[in-house]
């Protein structure tokens, strides 16, 4: 599967929980619904993954965690605010940097229609 079918397939999930929930609820219950919708779907999902940094080709650890990794390919960021600002999109580019990886979804639950709350963002590796 390509990383573009397996962000539709995200994005899909993703609107099913927004569905089913609507906007106004802590970021936890939608990142633990949405990790439950994507298994459902048969995909290899984690959560809560731990990012270490590397110093000085050191690996730390910074206490960083991923929300959502799907089939250790796509980072999910879930958000749940008034509106997503530049340090979330910052925030999400720098775990694709720290992961090495290259497609990551920043998703804002806190939005009447999950569509304005979406934001696909590529690492240019």
């Amino acid at each position: 599967m390509s990383d573009n079918e397996l962000s539709s397939k995200i994005i899909g999930a993703a609107i099913e929980v927004h569905k089913q929930l609507g906007p106004g609820l802590l970021e936890s219950t939608y990142e633990t619904c949405l990790a439950f919708e994507l298994r459902q779907q048969g995909l290899l999902v984690q959560s809560q993954v731990p990012l270490p940094v590397v110093y000085k080709e050191i690996k730390l650890d910074a206490a960083y965690r991923l929300d959502i990794m799907v089939e250790n390919r796509i980072i999910i960021e879930v958000k749940s605010v008034d509106e997503l600002a530049p340090i979330h999109l910052a925030q999400i580019l720098t775990y694709l940097k720290l992961s090495g990886r290259k497609l990551g979804l920043l998703i804002n639950f806190n939005v009447p229609k999950l569509v304005d709350g979406l934001k696909r963002v590529v690492n240019s590796l």
